[in-house]
């Protein structure tokens, strides 16, 4: 079976209408990620996350399918720059998946800004397939509607 090589990357832009520290906890606050991280379909289990926001530190879960609570994809990123308020990047590595990609080590950048009295979330992550990428843009989306919903709360 061949592999596709991860040659795209990934790049999103939402706004949240919440304070940029509000938007920054719900990405380092276990709690609040626990509440909504993941597409719809998918649950975070609290005792699963833990985060240390911090260069070298960490950001682990499992994301449950709420349909098959077998079908489980975890999250074990580091941390390579941290500031907070503002920007979260790290490092992933992602294991082969048959027919789409070699195993490779993927970046995330999360930046976060003021705009019009809430956030915007610039997302990128690379490198990935063309259809992990189509994949990850449909799971941001979805994901970004449960975070709108936790943080109008």
């Amino acid at each position: 079976m061949s592999s596709i090589a991860a040659t795209s990357e990934l790049t999103l832009s939402h706004h949240v209408d919440a304070p940029r520290e509000r938007v920054y906890a719900a990405f380092t606050d276990p709690d609040i990620v626990a509440a909504w991280f993941g597409p719809v379909g998918f649950s975070v289990p609290r005792e699963s996350v833990d985060i240390d926001a911090r260069v070298g530190g960490h950001q682990r879960l499992m994301m449950v399918s709420d349909e098959d609570p077998e079908m489980r994809s975890p999250v074990d990123a580091t941390y390579t720059e941290v500031v907070e308020n503002e920007l979260l990047v790290g490092t992933e590595d992602a294991p082969e998946f048959p027919g789409l990609q070699e195993a490779t080590t993927i970046t995330m950048r999360i930046a976060f800004s003021d705009e019009d009295g809430g956030t915007r979330l610039e997302i990128h992550q690379a490198p990935v397939s063309a259809q992990m990428a189509e994949m990850g843009r449909a799971g941001w989306e979805s994901s970004f509607a449960k975070l709108d919903r936790t943080l109008a709360g």
